[in-house]
Parts: structure tokens; sequence; C-alpha cells
């Protein structure tokens, strides 16, 4: 199967694991820490309190026959704690966009949230780095934003791969990270694909390549 599996035991892994850091971005109350904590120790605590700073947690998978290992950050969404999250942005493999589908500005800040981590998060190739869009807590009744609006969103933004999300019902929540996993596992493929090809080119015979257009 080419299915992503939990390994039994993370520290019980043999072989060499991928390390992949996935950052958690949104406005504060949006459900980012309860997202998290429910992915990687199946809970959901209706209580829980605002993040100071950022937080992280890991869980180790097996895709597609290689070991990884998912670093997740968790980040403050309150802007008083700016100077505090966008120091962990730099080395981010993956972005989740978290917004809250019953609340309308924490959809219309998506944008702000994407322009503040590339600025701060230096990626190589800005045109490539994987984004993933999560429209959470689907389990309230009142919703402000509608799916279609959000996936048109993430269309006019790269394509992004958008999951409507609840943390507390658990639904979708292993779906969005998996597909974080993908988004990167991909992005690397091409990278891997682009550097052969150019390694190829520069051996080839590159007398072949000037045909005439007579």
């Amino acid at each position: 199967s080419c299915g992503l599996n939990l390994t039994e035991g993370g520290s019980m892994m043999s072989g060499k694991s991928l390390l992949l850091k996935v950052i958690l971005l949104g406005d504060g109350g949006v459900g980012k820490s309860s997202l998290m904590n429910r992915y990687v120790t199946d809970r959901f605590d209706s209580q829980s309190f605002h993040t100071i700073g950022v937080e992280f947690l890991n869980r180790d998978l097996e895709v597609d026959g290689r070991l990884v290992t998912l670093q997740i950050w968790d980040t403050a969404g309150q802007e008083r704690f700016k100077s505090l999250r966008t120091p962990f942005y730099r080395g981010a493999d993956c972005c989740l966009l978290t917004f809250a589908v019953n609340d309308l500005q924490s959809f219309q800040n998506l944008g702000c949230w994407k322009k503040e981590f590339m600025y701060y998060s230096d990626v190589k190739d800005p045109e490539r780095f994987p984004f993933v869009v999560l429209g959470n807590k689907i389990d309230m009744e009142q919703r402000e934003v509608g799916e279609d609006e959000a996936r048109a969103w993430c269309e006019e933004n790269g394509c992004c791969p958008y999951f409507e999300t609840s943390a507390k019902d658990d639904t979708n929540v292993t779906a969005a990270f998996e597909a974080a996993v993908r988004e990167v596992l991909a992005a690397e493929d091409q990278i891997d694909h682009a550097l052969l090809s150019s390694t190829i080119d520069l051996h080839g015979n590159r007398k072949t390549s000037r045909a005439s257009c007579c």
C-alpha cells in the first residue's frame, strides 16, 4: 500500500528518519493547538488556553516506505507575540495556514499570515513552497465562511490543498497533516528531478539540441 502508516512506538523505529518541520499559523483562537494535540495525542481539551510563543510536538510516520518524523510547531496567533513566533519560521518545510469557519476575520487574515511567513522564513524557492489551508471548527453550527469561498482563495494562492477540519470531532485532522507530508515530499521530488535533469544536460551532447529551424 502507498498510504501513510503510524509506526508502533516512535523510538523503536530503525533506519534514518526524515525530519520534516511543519508550522501552524493563523489567528488566535482558531484551534491550532487543538489540531496539533488531536493529531499527536488524540486528545481534545475544550478548556485550552492561548499559546504563548511557540510549542512543538513530534509524531513518527512511515510514508511509502520512508520514515518521517513530523515536527509540528504551534504558534501564538496574537499580534503581541509576533516577536516570539517569527524566529521559528526558518527551516519550516510546510506551512499550515489555519482559520475557523465561524470566524470571517480569521479567514480574511490568511493573506497576512502567508505574507508574514514568507518574510521571516527566508525560503529558497517561494513559488514552490508548500502551503496547506485548514478551515477548522466545522463542528460549529454558525458558519461565516463557505467552503467554495475558501477553495477559491486556495486556487488564487498557489492551488494549496484545502481541508475542512474539526479538532473536537477529529474530522480530517489526520488527512490534513498527511497532506502536508505529501506536499513536502512532492516538492522535494520535483527538486531532485530538476537537479537530475540539469546534471544530464551538462553531460549530454549539446550539438543535437541545435537543430536548424529552416
